[in-house]
């Protein structure tokens, strides 16, 4: 995680007034088979993996780790539009409208 997406995190979840970290995941969907997930987290699972950047925390579950090893999540501002930013190595291919990618 970048320092500009730590500070988002931070704030969101200083703003939420509860939350142990943020959840990425993937999930199966879209035209290109798999989308992130990101939510806040409560409660840390017995088989979550934690990883701690900035001081924040990202929870990673078992299943999505395969997915996303390696992966730099970054909060972005272009213009209007912010947003966090995935950086996946293992990426091959991604859908048009970019909702959707592929390993």
């Amino acid at each position: 995680m970048t320092e500009a997406a730590a500070q988002h995190v931070r704030r969101s979840l200083n703003g939420r007034g509860k939350g142990d970290g943020i959840r990425l995941g993937v999930r199966t969907t879209g035209c290109s088979g798999l989308a992130y997930v990101l939510e806040f987290v409560d409660e840390i699972g017995e088989d979550d993996q934690v990883f701690e950047s900035h001081g924040e925390k990202v929870i990673i579950d078992p299943k999505s780790l395969t997915y996303l090893d390696g992966t730099e999540l970054d909060f972005v501002k272009e213009g209007l539009n912010e947003g966090f930013k995935f950086n996946n190595p293992n990426v091959r291919g991604e859908c048009g409208c970019g909702e959707s990618f592929n390993i």
